[in-house]
This record gives structure tokens, sequence and C-alpha cells, in this order.
């Protein structure tokens, strides 16, 4: 993976509104409030434009869905032909990764049914392939 900090350094467009500071969304097209999860969220998008070449449409960022008639935000899904390809779950770098991390991205992919999925906190990343009819899956070194 890229380093991060090169990235914030060199990719990131900021700007700064009453004493607060704000980065821009290649995807959405608008500036959010800089959070730490916010710069992994971009971080992530840029790794799949730049090194995987997914283009802008097919990135869908904060990506409103239901599970049971609850409201929930994927944090980026990104579409291959049409269908969920890569579900990914951003956190800050302050967060560690566990297993309800884990259950919390796999509930999530029952509605969504993403053969691949992700879970970045900007310092550690899993990535891997749901092999449905085994009814397991298998870690991968890059992103697909």
């Amino acid at each position: 993976m890229h380093d991060l900090n090169f990235f914030i350094k060199r990719h990131l467009y900021l700007k700064k509104i009453k004493d607060k500071i704000y980065i821009f969304c290649v995807i959405r097209e608008k500036f959010y409030l800089f959070t730490q999860e916010e710069v992994i969220r971009q971080y992530i998008i840029f790794l799949l434009k730049q090194i995987k070449n997914y283009k802008n449409s097919n990135i869908w960022v904060e990506y409103p869905f239901k599970i049971n008639k609850l409201n929930k935000r994927l944090d980026i899904l990104v579409q291959f032909n049409k269908k969920p390809h890569i579900l990914i779950e951003c956190k800050t770098p302050k967060t560690p990764i566990t297993q309800k991390t884990f259950d919390q991205i796999s509930i999530y992919n029952k509605t969504i049914q993403a053969p691949f999925l992700m879970i970045s906190n900007g310092i550690n990343n899993f990535i891997f392939r749901i092999e449905k009819y085994k009814k397991r899956f298998s870690f991968l070194k890059h992103i697909p």
C-alpha cells in the first residue's frame, strides 16, 4: 500500500472555513469536515482510482441502504459491471480493527452481496474474498 503520510501531503485538497478544515471528496464533488475517518476514506478512494484505475462512476461513497428497516451507510462500495464488487469499511487510525468490525461488514454484506470486502484504518488493511458456496473467506494481499 502507498504511504498514508505521502498521500496526505501530496493529494488532499483542503480548505479552511471559519477555523474548521474541510477535505474535498472527488467522488461526491464536495467538501467534508476533516476527520480522521474522512482522510482514510479519501485515501482508499485515491488507491482505487490511481492504483486500480476504477472510475468515479464505479465508486459510491456513504451509500445509504437498509438492514431490518434501519437506515445505514456504507463507507465505500465499488461497483463492477453494475453489481457490487468491493464493500469497504473505513475506521480511524486510532480505531483497532476487531472481531466487531468484521461482524459489522459481514452483516452489511448480507444485504449488499459483494464478493470482496475490505476493512482499513489506514494502518491495517484487511482485504478478503467471500467464498459464498464454501461459506468461508480468504485473505488477499491486494485490492482486486
